[in-house]
């Protein structure tokens, strides 16, 4: 069975002249074509454009989702997992988001006066600027700094919120993993440590196997670091690192 342009604008909420830019510019493109011309779209071709419509709502820009949709080493159920996680991730945000609105409303009402900490706890303790002066201080000098300088310079803050929601998502999958007792070195553990190094040079710089076991090294060897991937799951800075290593040692 196949679909008119029509009947899938109405089935996805979107309009023609979207289907048809979306056509132009190859991201969705309808599978046949009736005797006259026009547009007709197969089951298959709905599946696309759902993962299309969910990466849009997420934030990615045409560009991104095209890439992703478009990388033959993923599949569907890869897709769906990293939308689940990411809209999960999401979820919870807004969840807190929420309470914390609820929280003011109910202050005012009181004529209570939130102290700063509890104004802004919803969004998180971490500061990007805190090691501003580190970081350039050691790698100012990399071709990666400048890299990585240059990208972050294009992004919004809806951008980072969906930097960060993403990146959260890989985290995730790693401690699943350890949870699950699955080897640093098995299929599975090197596959999310080259979705991570994938993800930094999306999104950060170009980041070869070498460097990104250097970076491994430094989940383990920097404290700081090292705290971050603990609070995630106990363990996970080392079962990180060790993934790493060994992802890098089955791509050299």
């Amino acid at each position: 069975m196949s679909y008119s342009v029509g009947r899938v604008a109405g089935f996805a909420g979107v309009t023609v002249r979207t289907l048809h830019h979306y056509d132009e510019i190859g991201l969705f493109v309808p599978s046949e074509r009736s005797r006259t011309g026009h547009r007709r779209y197969t089951d298959g071709d709905l599946d696309r454009l759902q993962q299309i419509l969910f990466y849009r709502e997420l934030g990615f820009p045409l560009d991104e989702v095209a890439a992703l949709l478009d990388d033959p080493e993923t599949d569907l159920r890869v897709h769906l997992r990293r939308q689940h996680e990411l809209l999960t991730a999401r979820i919870t945000k807004l969840q807190e988001m929420a309470a914390a609105v609820e929280t003011a409303m109910e202050a005012k009402k009181m004529g209570i006066n939130l102290t700063p900490e509890e104004k802004f706890e919803v969004f998180g303790d971490h500061d990007p600027e805190q090691y501003a002066d580190e970081v350039e201080r050691r790698w100012g000098h990399t071709e990666a700094y400048k890299e990585s300088q240059r990208k972050a310079a294009s992004y919004t803050k809806e951008d980072w919120q969906r930097i960060n929601d993403e990146f959260s998502a890989v985290h995730a999958r790693m401690a699943e993993l350890l949870t699950r007792d699955l080897p640093a070195d098995s299929v599975e553990a090197m596959d999310v440590a080259e979705e991570h190094r994938r993800f930094i040079g999306r999104f950060h710089y170009t980041c070869s196997h070498e460097l990104h076991t250097c970076l491994g090294e430094m989940y383990v060897a920097d404290e700081r670091f090292t705290a971050v991937y603990e609070a995630i799951r106990p363990g996970l800075a080392v079962y990180m690192r060790d993934a790493i290593v060994a992802n890098a040692a089955r791509n050299g």
